[in-house]
């Protein structure tokens, strides 16, 4: 079983998610520029990663060391994994990489795994596209009422918001898609 990663003596090495040959020409072009867009966008998330691990470094340093007070550090981080984990969860659905139970998929026919991935994928569809909703919402109030955190720092909030908004709606054209080439690909043709 492997969703787009193979673990080598070298190391962990990414696979290009591969489109299955889908059948309507509207659904492939969304596809690939889905494709597209999710690359772009995990060269931001790897930064943030990158970034959040050096302030919290830092902050450790500057505290420890030197007693530099550091205020704004920990929501910093916070914020910028909240981008990183949001915004990738669309490249991490491209390739079926996250957590699934998959005991009864050996245990079914093709088509009966097909019809599966299809509710799966729709259930998920609904949920996302809930949480995204919400998390619009939630932003439009943070940003209209001046929400601001209740650190000594104070950030807005709606940073952290948009950044969920986002990150869920890319989520759910991600499962959209995945839902629309399950019902576009050929009859017969795996996932």
């Amino acid at each position: 079983m492997t969703h787009g990663a193979d673990v080598t003596e070298a190391g962990l090495e990414l696979h290009e998610a591969q489109a299955p040959p889908i059948d309507h020409p509207l659904v492939a072009l969304a596809y690939r520029a889905m494709q597209r867009i999710n690359r772009w966008i995990m060269v931001p998330c790897m930064a943030a990663m990158v970034l959040a691990a050096s302030i919290l470094t830092y902050s450790v340093f500057a505290r420890y060391f030197f007693k530099i007070p550091t205020d704004w550090q920990d929501e910093t981080a916070v914020f910028l994994l909240i981008g990183a984990v949001f915004f990738s969860a669309a490249f991490v659905q491209s390739y079926r990489g996250h957590v699934g139970v998959e005991a009864i998929t050996s245990l079914l026919s093709p088509r009966a795994n097909r019809w599966r991935l299809l509710v799966v994928d729709l259930v998920s569809l609904a949920f996302c596209s809930f949480f995204a909703w919400k998390s619009w919402t939630l932003f439009l109030e943070a940003f209209h009422e001046g929400y601001r955190s209740n650190s000594t720092w104070g950030p807005p909030l709606w940073i952290p918001y948009v950044l969920m908004a986002f990150g869920m709606t890319l989520l759910s054209v991600q499962l959209l898609l995945a839902f629309a080439t399950g019902l576009a690909t050929k009859a017969g043709a795996a996932r």
